[in-house]
C-alpha cells in the first residue's frame, strides 16, 4: 500500500520533490527548539496549489494523514510529525511567488511559501510597508504566520498577523480549493472564512497564498532604550505614549534586568548601553510620515515629561540606523540566548494591562519560592499584554533534568496565574501539541465542543494535522 501511495505522490510532484530517504528528511523532522522530533512516510514539496489539492486528494483516499509546514520556527510542535511513520509532512517552501502588489489598493497577494523578510524587503522595494515583524522573519513564512496568527513587535499599531490579511487561497481536507484571494477591507457576505483559518494551524485546511494590506513607507522612525524601576511605572510610561503619540507610537518592548543579562552572557557585543542596569529596560519605537524633526521632539517631549513625573531614570535615543538596529538585536537575541543556555519553560502568555503588575510581581515570588535559584527570563510585546514568562534553571543545573522534573508544576503554576488574571495561555506561538492537554479547561468546555465540532466538519477524516489544537 505504502508503495503505491508513494508512485502516486512521485506522480504529482516528480521523484525529486517526494523525500522518503533518512537524509533527505530529517531537517523537516525535529521542530525549532529540539523539543518534538517524529518520523514521516515522506516528506512533500509541492510547487503549486494544484498539487496540494491533488496531493491532499490522495492522503484522503488513502486515509492518511497530512502535517503542513511553512518555515518550521514554531515553538509549539504544531508542525512536527507523530512518531509513527504514517503521516506526510507537507513543506510548502517551494511556493514562494510575490503574485501581485496592487498599489492602489495597496495590498500584496503572495504564496504560503514566501520568507516574511522577503516579502517586507519586495514591499520596500515598491515604496511601501509590510509591517509583520518577528525575530524569526529571515526563516518563517507566510503561511505558517497566519496559520498561528503571528503577532511581533508591531502588532501594538498594525495587529496581529489576523489584522493584516484580506483573503485567503485555501486547499480544504477534501482537497477543493477555494479561493478567497479579494483585497477588500468590506465584505459583509455571511461567515467569514477567512478568520476560520487563521489560526488553525493547518487543522482545518491548508493555506497556500493570501492577499494582505500594505502601509506606505514611514519617513522618521526615532528609537529609544529607557530604564524603569518597576512594572508600575513601566505601564504609567506606556500609558504616556498611546496619550501623547497616539498613532506614532510602532513598538514598546519591556526586556528585564535577567533576560539582558542572559543576553550579554552570550552575546557580549550587546551591552545594555543605560548606566546602572536597571531593573526594566523598554525599547520605543516611533515611526511618522512627517519630518524627522517633527518626531524627534515629540519624543524628547515625551521622555521630559515622563522623566518629570518619575516614570524613568535613563534613556538612550538612537542617532543612527546602526544604533537603532543595536537596540533591537538586544531584544531579538534573548530567545537566542535562551537557546543558546540550553531548555528552558516558556510560557507565551498574554495578561490585560491592568492586571500585570499584580500578576508579574505574585508569580515572581511563587516561582522564586518553590524553586530557589531560578532565573526568571521575562520580557515581551508589553504594549499588547503580551509577556514571554520564561522560567530557565538556577546556574549550574541541567536544562533536561530541571526540565523533566518541573515542568508540569511550573506551567500549572504560571498559568493558573494568568487564568486569575483573566488572560491568556497563548498570545502568538499557538497551541500545537505543545498546550493541546490544557486547552478545553482553559477555553471552557463550550467553546472547546465548539472548536472540536468545526473541526469533525471540515475535516471529517482528521487527516489535517491530527492531534494538534484540539483532538477529535
Amino acid at each position: 500500500m505504502s508503495q503505491i501511495f508513494l508512485n502516486e505522490l512521485e506522480a504529482i510532484l516528480g521523484k525529486n520533490y517526494v523525500l522518503t530517504s533518512e537524509g533527505d528528511t530529517t531537517p523537516y523532522l525535529t521542530d525549532w527548539r529540539k523539543r518534538y522530533t517524529g518520523k514521516a512516510l515522506a516528506v512533500l514539496l509541492p510547487s503549486n496549489t494544484q498539487e496540494v489539492a491533488a496531493i491532499v486528494k490522495a492522503c484522503a483516499k488513502a486515509n492518511i494523514a497530512i502535517v503542513p509546514q511553512g518555515g518550521h520556527t514554531g515553538f509549539c510542535g504544531g508542525a512536527t510529525p507523530d512518531a509513527s511513520g504514517k503521516q506526510v509532512v507537507l513543506n510548502l517552501k517551494r511556493m514562494n511567488q510575490v503574485r501581485e502588489i496592487d498599489a492602489s489598493n495597496q495590498t500584496i497577494s503572495m504564496e504560503a511559501g514566501c520568507i516574511l523578510q522577503a516579502v517586507q524587503e519586495r514591499a520596500a522595494s515598491e515604496g511601501f510597508l509590510f509591517p509583520l515583524s518577528l525575530g524569526a522573519e529571515g526563516s518563517c513564512m507566510i503561511g505558517g504566520n497566519l496559520a498561528t496568527n503571528a503577532g511581533g513587535t508591531n502588532v501594538l499599531r498594525y495587529g496581529n498577523t489576523r489584522d493584516l490579511c484580506l483573503g485567503l487561497e485555501v486547499v480544504t481536507a477534501q482537497g477543493e480549493i477555494w479561493n478567497g484571494l479579494k483585497g477588500l477591507r468590506k465584505d459583509n457576505t455571511g461567515y467569514d472564512l477567512r478568520d476560520l483559518f487563521i489560526g488553525s494551524e493547518g487543522t482545518l485546511g491548508i493555506i497556500t497564498a493570501a492577499v494582505m494590506k500594505l502601509y506606505p513607507l514611514p519617513i522618521s522612525q526615532w528609537t529609544t532604550l529607557v530604564a524603569t524601576q518597576d512594572i508600575a511605572s513601566t505601564i504609567a510610561l506606556l500609558n504616556l505614549f498611546q496619550k501623547r503619540a497616539t498613532s506614532l507610537l510602532t513598538g514598546f518592548e519591556m526586556m528585564t534586568q535577567e533576560s539582558l543579562a542572559l543576553n550579554e552572557k552570550h552575546f557580549p557585543q550587546m551591552r545594555n548601553p543605560l548606566q546602572n542596569n536597571p531593573p526594566f529596560t523598554v525599547l520605543i519605537e516611533l515611526s511618522d510620515h512627517e519630518s524627522e524633526e517633527h518626531v524627534r521632539q515629540l519624543l524628547e517631549s515625551i521622555l521630559e515629561e515622563a522623566f518629570e513625573g518619575g516614570m524613568m531614570s535613563d534613556a538612550v535615543i538612537a542617532t543612527n540606523l546602526s544604533q537603532a538596529n543595536s537596540f533591537w538585536h538586544m531584544r531579538e537575541h534573548i530567545t537566542l540566548a535562551q537557546a543558546a543556555e540550553g531548555a528552558n519553560l516558556k510560557h507565551d502568555i498574554t495578561v490585560p494591562l491592568s492586571a500585570l503588575e499584580s500578576f508579574i510581581q505574585e508569580t515572581d515570588h511563587l516561582i522564586r519560592a518553590q524553586y530557589p535559584g531560578v532565573r526568571i527570563i521575562n520580557f515581551g510585546h508589553l504594549g499588547d499584554g503580551n509577556l514571554h514568562y520564561n522560567i530557565a534553571p538556577p546556574e549550574g543545573v541541567d536544562a533536561q533534568a530541571f526540565n523533566l522534573a518541573y515542568e508540569k508544576p511550573v506551567h500549572e503554576l504560571v498559568y493558573g496565574q494568568v487564568e486569575r488574571c483573566g488572560g491568556s495561555i497563548s498570545a502568538e506561538h499557538g497551541v500545537g501539541q505543545l498546550k493541546l492537554e490544557g486547552l478545553r479547561a482553559h477555553k471552557g468546555a463550550v467553546a472547546h465542543d465548539l472548536m472540536k465540532t468545526l473541526k469533525r466538519a471540515l475535516d471529517p477524516q482528521n487527516i489535517l494535522n491530527p492531534h494538534k489544537v484540539v483532538s477529535i
